[in-house]
């Protein structure tokens, strides 16, 4: 959800009229009388919603059809992934409707709390080891008992971002002894302060702008796989954090590297949306392959609705009201947020990389 009960209070107090769609809540634990004692008007049917709102917050994108119900010279807030979605972005260009992407939201300090990116990852890193460890035929933690010992699981997280970092912490606390490898040496000494193992490889940095991982060459890849082939057949829980917006994630895990695995293994795949870190990865769905599990959820942050709506909503509400002041629209293309997050405006497409069709840069994302 782009709202709960408590980002509409703060959006009313700064004197904004809040309405949502009836039901709209419901599924992330959310009733509409919870949202009408915040105040909010309860509106039934996207239509009615959408014809009076000067300002729009989804989740998702819209879709065209929804785009031609939004009011010429509203702002709209979502994930829009306008480097993939040409087709929504000239909608929305056409409908002369002004549209941020909190993918683009900068990552500068002032911006830190409309980082959406990252709320939403470490959700997915945190359900990730629990999809995990339900599916895993052992214990995570080293059990002493009367019937003897019982050695720790062990969990292998591929990428050190937030949701690499999180999963990391999420697995130390079950008890696992945690290994982690990321192509940025810089977040070696995070994931030991996390109480994991750092993987070090023989490969060149892949550390880009603001300390994130940049894109990797196909040969850089090659030789990564070849290398961690042997790290990933130790592990009983090999958790894939890879993924760039706009772009189809990198291949870490090929086939036969799952065929090396012992059996009742469990890979988690945090990048099945974007063509998975794992070849044999299928979005979606849970698979066995040579008695490894391999988890390909869709929007892990979904399958703890309450929460990832809190956070996420949070973000929107603190991007909206960046945009607002007076209780109306002020938009400063002047300012670095506004500016680099606004995909379209004034019936034209004002993100450069929109318009070309191509990507964030690669070390946009931590994961």
């Amino acid at each position: 959800m782009a709202l709960v009960p408590d980002t509409a209070t703060k959006l009313k107090a700064a004197g904004l009229e809040v309405s949502i769609e009836e039901g709209a809540g419901a599924a992330a634990f959310l009733p509409d009388d919870a949202y009408e004692q915040a105040g909010v008007k309860v509106v039934k049917g996207a239509a009615a919603l959408l014809k009076d709102a000067d300002a729009v917050l989804k989740v998702q994108a819209p879709a065209v059809d929804e785009v031609n119900l939004i009011k010429k010279g509203a702002v709209l807030i979502s994930f829009l992934q306008p480097a993939t979605r040409g087709d929504i972005v000239k909608a929305l260009a056409k409908q002369g409707v002004t549209s941020f992407s909190l993918e683009l939201v900068p990552r500068i300090s002032r911006a830190q709390s409309m980082d959406a990116l990252s709320s939403q990852a470490s959700a997915a890193g945190y359900k990730a080891v629990l999809m995990a460890a339900v599916r895993l035929g052992k214990f995570f933690p080293m059990m002493m008992t009367a019937a003897g010992t019982v050695a720790p699981a062990r969990v292998l997280v591929m990428g050190a971002g937030v949701a690499g970092l999180q999963a990391i912490a999420t697995a130390r606390r079950l008890g696992a002894v945690v290994s982690a490898y990321d192509v940025r040496p810089a977040v070696k000494e995070e994931v030991h302060s996390l109480g994991a193992t750092f993987i070090e490889l023989p490969l060149e940095t892949q550390e880009g702008e603001g300390g994130y991982a940049r894109e990797q060459s196909e040969e850089f890849l090659r030789k990564q796989r070849e290398l961690i082939g042997e790290h990933v057949a130790k592990s009983d829980v090999v958790i894939t954090t890879a993924a760039i917006p706009g772009r189809r994630a990198p291949l870490l895990v090929t086939s036969d590297m799952v065929k090396g695995m012992r059996q009742g293994s469990v890979i988690v795949d945090l990048a099945a949306e974007t063509g998975g870190n794992v070849e044999l990865t299928q979005a979606g769905k849970e698979l066995e392959v040579g008695g490894v599990t391999i988890i390909g959820t869709r929007n892990v942050p979904s399958t703890m609705p309450l929460h990832a709506s809190q956070l996420y909503a949070r973000n929107v509400a603190n991007l909206l009201l960046h945009l607002v002041k007076d209780g109306a629209l002020n938009l400063d293309f002047n300012d670095e947020i506004t500016k680099g997050s606004c995909v379209t405006h004034g019936g034209e497409i004002v993100n450069e990389r929109a318009k070309q069709g191509q990507p964030r840069e690669a070390g946009a994302p931590k994961e």
